[in-house]
């Protein structure tokens, strides 16, 4: 038995017949590719990269070597697995030498972090909180974490405020 399907895609609209035994239609291969989700930048970086734009993927960003640290946050109940990668991993493979980095957040939240704190302490950029990626509405899909339970120092409050949320770009000067 035949079944007549209509099918919208951002301004294209498909009509045709599809059996029920095969419900799913079949896209033609050169609208399947139109769809495929372009390499989206999750974090963007510029001052001390040599005049240029850094943009950098998920996959980019997965392809650092991996970071796991367990901590408690100001924002969250109890403690939290964050995995990512290291921030000094990230400037040091990207080859980039500054004394400060301002990171900056998708709701305009920006912070100057001494770029000696990336040595100092084992400061990473999270990708997944307990297990699960983070997301855009949450604290995704950047966080930069400092692991404070593993240091007195990090208790103190200007600490918290480098703890940046939804980052999305690096400025390193």
């Amino acid at each position: 038995m035949w079944r007549l399907f209509t099918i919208w895609l951002g301004g294209l609209t498909l009509i045709g017949t599809a059996t029920l035994a095969n419900s799913a239609p079949r896209l033609p291969e050169s609208v399947a590719a139109k769809d495929a989700a372009p390499k989206q930048t999750l974090l963007q970086i510029t001052g001390n990269t040599r005049g240029k734009t850094v943009d950098l993927t998920r996959a980019d960003l997965r392809a650092l070597p991996n970071a796991t640290l367990t901590t408690s946050t100001v924002v969250t109940d109890g403690t939290h697995e964050f995995r990512g990668f290291l921030m000094r991993d990230l400037l040091e493979q990207m080859d980039i030498q500054g004394s400060q980095v301002t990171a900056m957040a998708l709701n305009d939240y920006a912070v100057n972090i001494p770029v000696e704190d990336f040595y100092r302490f084992n400061v990473i950029v999270a990708y997944a909180m307990d297990g699960k990626r983070l997301k855009r509405a949450g604290k995704g899909p950047l966080w930069i974490v400092y692991p404070r339970d593993a240091h007195k120092a990090l208790q103190d409050i200007r600490y918290d405020y480098r703890w940046v949320w939804q980052l999305y770009r690096l400025e390193v000067q």
